[in-house]
């Protein structure tokens, strides 16, 4: 009988554990030889839409690199078409909407989200791994509210997001209204994967960084607050993550979530000098990947000693895995991490 792994959960509960848990962002697909070859035939959309095909591409992190949690291969935008937003995913571009936002009245247009409707296939993927008996928890996810409207509102990706933000500034009662039509969504789409067996999940904030302090107290973090506490009952882990959001993890302590994930630019142990009291997730730079093997050696170990000062660390990526990766490279960092972390909690 397959023992299941439960690192990850004990770890986001602050509990101690026999050695670091560590997956990694974007580990399915992207750098993958299999993922490639299937890519050949199939686009992100057209994996997500055959369950067995997905749950195959979810797993094989997990058999390859011996990894402690899954992460659902979908996409951020996965939901939106059900609310009525016309996105695609172009190949090298990412998401591109061709109905973008331009008014209160396009909000108004958005419909109810009914994941069992709109979304069957990722719940039946969800439900294939469970059936499987994955070994590991599955990491179920959303994109944030602020995130998701910078998509709809500038069409597609962005540098500056100028549109979202002067949409935000100058139409509050209508960005308010979006935010609440987007919390709604993402509340329900977790409760469905949740349902259908996600041990835990994670909310990505990609875009928040861009967000000044004030901005992001104001017209985003109630909605942020709203979320986490309709979904706390639940019983799952739940984590967030942004890129270049710093400034703001003192604010998602305050959030009623278990996990904050830092991104590569905040040490751990600065973040616990800061006041993250929570448990931690991350964070080295995914461009050490790329590095020598002494190089990224020497800067792992540092991030799981400042991880083990306290208990409640998952270590991970400050953001995703590259194309260019060495599928290797992580087998082998996958195997570092459990091993060092071992040793040093060993001694203590």
């Amino acid at each position: 009988m397959t023992v299941f792994n439960d690192t990850l959960l004990r770890a986001s509960r602050g509990e101690s554990t026999e050695h670091t848990p560590v997956w990694y962002m974007r580990q399915a697909g992207r750098s993958q030889p299999e993922y490639r070859k299937i890519k050949e035939k199939y686009s992100l959309e057209e994996i997500t839409h055959q369950p067995e095909l997905c749950a195959y591409v979810t797993h094989l992190p997990v058999q390859n690199y011996n990894v402690d949690a899954a992460i659902l291969y979908k996409d951020i935008v996965t939901p939106l078409p059900g609310m009525g937003v016309d996105v695609k995913i172009q190949a090298g571009v990412g998401p591109v909407i061709s109905n973008p936002i331009r008014s209160a009245k396009d909000i108004d247009n958005l419909r109810e989200f009914h994941p069992e409707e709109h979304v069957p296939f990722v719940l039946d993927t969800i439900k294939l791994l469970t059936e499987e008996q994955l070994n590991v928890p599955l990491i179920g996810f959303a994109g944030a509210p602020f995130t998701l409207a910078s998509y709809m509102i500038e069409g597609g990706p962005s540098k500056n997001y100028a549109k979202t933000k002067s949409f935000m500034v100058s139409e509050p009662q209508a960005w308010f209204k979006l935010m609440d039509k987007l919390g709604d969504m993402i509340v329900t789409d977790l409760k469905a994967q949740i349902k259908a067996g996600a041990k835990a999940f994670q909310i990505f904030d990609s875009w928040a960084g861009a967000l000044s302090h004030e901005d992001y107290v104001i017209f985003i973090k109630p909605v942020m607050t709203r979320i986490f506490n309709e979904l706390k009952d639940e019983g799952v882990p739940m984590i967030m993550f942004g890129v270049g959001t710093s400034h703001l993890v003192l604010d998602w302590q305050e959030l009623p979530l278990d996990v904050v994930g830092l991104d590569w630019r905040l040490p751990i142990k600065q973040a616990r000098q800061m006041g993250i009291t929570k448990p931690v997730q991350g964070n080295l730079d995914p461009t050490l990947l790329l590095a020598d093997w002494n190089v990224l050696e020497a800067r792992t170990k540092v991030i799981i000693d400042q991880g083990l000062e306290t208990p409640g660390h998952i270590f991970n990526l400050g953001h995703g895995v590259f194309p260019s990766v060495d599928p290797d490279v992580l087998k082998r960092l996958t195997t570092l991490i459990h091993d060092y972390s071992r040793e040093q909690i060993a001694k203590k």
